[in-house]
């Protein structure tokens, strides 16, 4: 089966990027915002819609609210619920679509979206993922704007 979406939990992966957010708190809106901003980047590289799942029960009453463009979508789970219920939950509803992955440390986690038919990957394996499909992306927009910029200037 096709991989029709990629479940992230969002503060796990924050945890496993130390690189990322600089100085920032882990838990902080500045580390959310940049961790979106990339997954949103590697979003575009791929084609795979990415939902981001954030633990939210019990937060300050400036947490963002739940966000969600075409293909990357924010989640933050109410009181009394966590970021991996959301995601068990999501994977059940995904079964009959496709192949779901999950992003998250968590093994018990891993375990049960396995078990529903999904796949799942560790933090660093899939930082590793993101980093170089990324970096693939970049060296293909240089190749194009190079080629375009000689083709450019051959017309002058």
């Amino acid at each position: 089966m096709a991989l029709v979406r990629i479940l992230v939990d969002g503060y796990s992966l924050l945890h496993g990027w130390p690189e990322l957010a600089r100085g920032k708190a882990r838990h902080s809106a500045a580390a959310r915002d940049e961790l979106i901003h990339l997954l949103t980047r590697y979003q575009d590289a791929i084609g795979t819609p990415i939902t981001i799942f954030f633990d939210g029960g019990g937060s300050p009453p400036d947490v963002p609210k739940n966000e969600a463009n075409h293909h990357v979508e924010v989640l933050f789970s109410k009181a009394g619920q966590t970021a991996d219920d959301m995601i068990e939950r999501a994977a059940h509803r995904f079964q009959s679509y496709g192949e779901v992955l999950a992003v998250t440390d968590d093994n018990a986690e891993r375990d049960t979206v396995i078990a529903l038919g999904g796949s799942a990957s560790s933090c660093l394996n899939f930082i590793a993922e993101v980093e170089g499909a990324l970096a693939a992306s970049d060296d293909d927009l240089k190749h194009y704007n190079r080629t375009e910029r000689n083709r450019f200037n051959r017309r002058r």
